[in-house]
């Protein structure tokens, strides 16, 4: 059963992130369908409009340090929304704070990763990332 979701929403404020990170998830091979937000406020106008997205967003990569609305705020709601809380969601942050690690668990999220520094190990990540979520585990439908 191929449990691997629809498409992939990437939170990040920087560009330069956004693309390493679309360009990891292409060298990984996963074919997801991609979309891109700047900033929690956008996170959650995208979510919003969820019923119109074709196919639907399964995943969020989020980064926690993002303008207007940061990633703790929208995976708190993201967490409380009875139609969003069961989308995976992924923090990838530079943060090396144990308080955002303990507080993003207890927020709900998957996963917590720290940004790694070079290319080759952002791309081992989502490799393995690929394998646990698409290929290990049973996901709702």
């Amino acid at each position: 059963m191929d449990t691997r979701p629809s498409a992939f929403l990437v939170a990040e404020d920087d560009e330069d992130d956004y693309l390493l990170t679309l360009e990891a998830l292409k060298d990984t091979g996963v074919p997801n369908a991609v979309h891109w937000v700047r900033d929690g406020e956008a996170l959650m106008d995208f979510l919003g409009r969820g019923e119109t997205v074709d196919p639907p967003i399964g995943l969020i990569i989020l980064d926690l340090n993002m303008p207007r609305k940061d990633g703790r705020e929208a995976l708190r709601e993201i967490k409380c929304h009875p139609l969003h809380r069961r989308i995976l969601v992924i923090v990838l942050t530079t943060s090396q704070a144990e308080s955002d690690i303990a507080q993003s668990y207890d927020l709900g999220v998957n996963s917590f990763i720290r940004k790694p520094g070079r290319f080759s190990e952002l791309v081992e990540v989502f490799r393995e990332l690929s394998h646990y979520w698409f290929k290990t585990v049973t996901l709702p439908q």
